[in-house]
């Protein structure tokens, strides 16, 4: 048997996704890659934790058990890992799951009765407990003990999100050798699958949309790389959204038909909400499904049918907003549909007809490729992954195998006008390391504050701040005259280190953003970004005017302020005359520094201190002549 085990000798080497909804795991042996089943012979194990007073279940046992004990049976615990109580995502999703989630400091604690005794769990436990599940099926598998694993994200998955997918692995013991992204982890299995179709290279759009994540990636592959072009998705959109739409949809025709409200009743919900993930799973091969549940509630049967157009129609927003990520990625990687060879379908999600046909429509009827489980292939590339890391093992196939990821926003600093001085622009290969020069603003200054940013808005405070930290020490010289290198690099993993260090003094200052709370986004954000973008345009347009105004004034009251400093020749009334003057506009500016004032407010300012200092100038050099 030919295992992959680490560089160090430490232990096997497996790849996991940790889905939503469903993992999966894989081990290289035999020259290619295992997708390994569970104990009840599956090769998906539900991503479900259940607490009960004769202990834990986790995975198929779990989710068996679900209607019996629905509000201390945990799922979705993917889609708090890395957010704020307080994001609006984790408020919606709170209503629709029958566990309890309390905010412990901003952070969403889960709460459940685990032996008659009230506990919480962070969303990183409870992925840690899946990770260890997965972790027993492969060990169960191979027959010995596993340590090391690649684990898979969402290619939209923050810096913050990351370390805590990192961080759950270490609660289960395990070391995450490397983070990867979904689409690219299914791009692998993909390239493997078509390896001498590849020659020559291909354009492939993988269409990654499974439980509760939808993320899309365009690649090249050729000859062994996987150089990503462009990402885009969305966090928080997959198949859980299709069943809570049907889940609704029921039980407002329970209400209508028998008067009675079951939306305050966890286990009827449970069984109701299980039987529409059965009914969507039926109608993507016929065009009708039956509902049938005895004793829903209160001794009520619930009997009903749902047709595939019925279905559609209550999802259409959520299908048609699928096909937005798309066109984004083909103009990020500046392509036209006509020049990609393949669409890749990943995911438990495009299995839906209506997904596929919107998606077939948008590349004019091309084919869709099928020709690789859509459940299995982020697992096998994340395995590919591991046997390449770990460096042992029969792998003359992929030894060669190259990644090129992307980070999915622009990366940057604000500058003194406000704006956003991008260092990293969205879709640049990492790992990576940009350099940048920054000098300072004022005169003698010896400190200078970096905040860092991401997103795509030309006003900095209109993008997501990710922290900031200052560097101290500056030696004392003329504005303009220090230089400054900023240093933003990213890891293989995706996660961000910010520097700084002045030239003459070699001072040095630096953050790293995995470890800043601050960092935490709400489940549209990171989609809305990019959007936004656009949306504003011509409101950001009005925003550089104003940004333009208000340097033109910052630049007059500083020069005017060092001008009268360094002259002699005025007398003390006028110097002082605009010295007063020179410190009530820098006061304003100060004063408004948070907010954008209108284009006349700064002119304003602007004519006012000229009205001073002009007359004052002109008079003295005329008596200077």
């Amino acid at each position: 048997m030919s295992i992959a085990f680490d560089a160090k000798g430490e232990g096997l080497a497996i790849g996991i996704d940790l889905g939503t909804t469903y993992s999966c795991v894989g081990v290289w042996q035999h020259g290619r890659v295992e997708i390994i089943a569970n104990d009840q012979g599956n090769r998906t194990t539900p991503s479900y934790v259940a607490f009960t007073n004769n202990g834990r279940l986790i995975g198929d046992a779990a989710k068996n058990q679900v209607s019996m004990n629905p509000i201390n049976t945990v799922f979705d615990a993917k889609r708090l890992i890395g957010r704020k109580f307080s994001d609006a995502s984790v408020r919606n999703d709170m209503k629709l799951w029958p566990f309890k989630v309390r905010g412990v400091g901003d952070k969403p604690m889960i709460m459940v009765n685990y032996n008659n005794v009230e506990k919480k769990f962070a969303a990183e436990e409870i992925s840690s407990m899946v990770l260890i599940k997965m972790r027993e099926i492969a060990e169960a598998y191979i027959g010995s003990v596993v340590k090391n694993a690649v684990v898979t994200v969402p290619a939209h998955f923050n810096d913050l999100q990351r370390q805590a997918t990192k961080n759950a692995g270490v609660i289960a013991g395990m070391n995450v050798m490397r983070i990867i992204n979904e689409p690219t982890a299914a791009a692998i299995a993909y390239g493997l699958d078509k390896k001498g179709s590849t020659v020559g290279g291909k354009n492939v759009l993988i269409f990654d949309f499974g439980g509760g994540t939808f993320d899309v990636s365009l690649l090249k592959i050729e000859e062994g790389v996987f150089e990503v072009k462009a990402t885009a998705g969305d966090t928080h959109l997959g198949g859980e959204d299709f069943d809570n739409r049907m889940l609704d949809h029921f039980v407002q025709e329970f209400k209508r038909k028998h008067e009675k409200d079951i939306s305050n009743n966890p286990k009827a919900l449970r069984r109701l909400r299980t039987s529409c993930e059965r009914a969507k799973r039926t109608l993507s091969s016929t065009a009708q499904t039956t509902i049938e549940i005895d004793s829903l509630f209160e001794g009520t049967d619930f009997y009903t049918t749902i047709t595939r157009a019925r279905f559609e129609e209550l999802n259409m927003d959520h299908f048609t907003k699928c096909m937005e990520p798309v066109e984004k990625c083909l103009r990020d990687a500046k392509m036209d549909k006509s020049i990609i060879h393949d669409v890749v379908l990943v995911g438990g999600s495009t299995r839906i007809p209506k997904v596929q046909q919107l998606l077939q429509d948008f590349f004019n009827g091309k084919e869709l490729c099928k020709s690789i489980n859509p459940d299995e292939a982020v697992a096998y590339g994340a395995a590919v992954q591991a046997a390449i890391l770990g460096g042992e093992g029969d792998i003359d196939k992929v030894q060669d195998l190259l990644l090129l990821d992307v980070t999915p926003l622009s990366l940057g600093i604000e500058n003194f006008k406000g704006q956003m001085k991008v260092v990293v622009p969205r879709n640049t290969t990492i790992p990576t390391k940009k350099l940048r020069l920054f000098t300072t603003v004022e005169s003698a200054q010896t400190c200078i504050k970096f905040p860092v940013y991401e997103g795509e808005r030309t006003i900095a405070k209109e993008n997501r701040l990710l922290g900031t930290f200052k560097l101290k020490g500056i030696g004392i010289a003329e504005k303009g005259v220090p230089e400054v290198y900023v240093c933003f690099e990213i890891d293989a993993n995706g996660i961000l280190i910010v520097s700084a260090e002045e030239k003459s003094t070699g001072k040095k200052s630096k953050i790293t953003l995995t470890n800043n709370c601050k960092r935490m986004l709400c489940n549209e954000e990171i989609k809305k970004m990019v959007k936004e973008a656009e949306k504003y345009k011509s409101e950001d347009e009005e925003n550089k005017k104003k940004l333009e105004a208000k340097l033109v004034l910052f630049d007059y009251a500083y020069n005017m302020k060092d001008t009268v400093s360094n002259l002699s020749k005025l007398n003390r009334a006028d110097k002082k005359k605009i010295v007063d003057a020179v410190a009530k506009t820098i006061r304003w500016l100060d004063e408004n520094e948070n907010r954008l004032a209108e284009c006349e407010e700064y002119k304003d300012k602007m004519t006012k201190l000229e009205n001073i200092c002009i007359p004052i100038f002109t008079e003295m050099y005329k008596g200077a002549s």
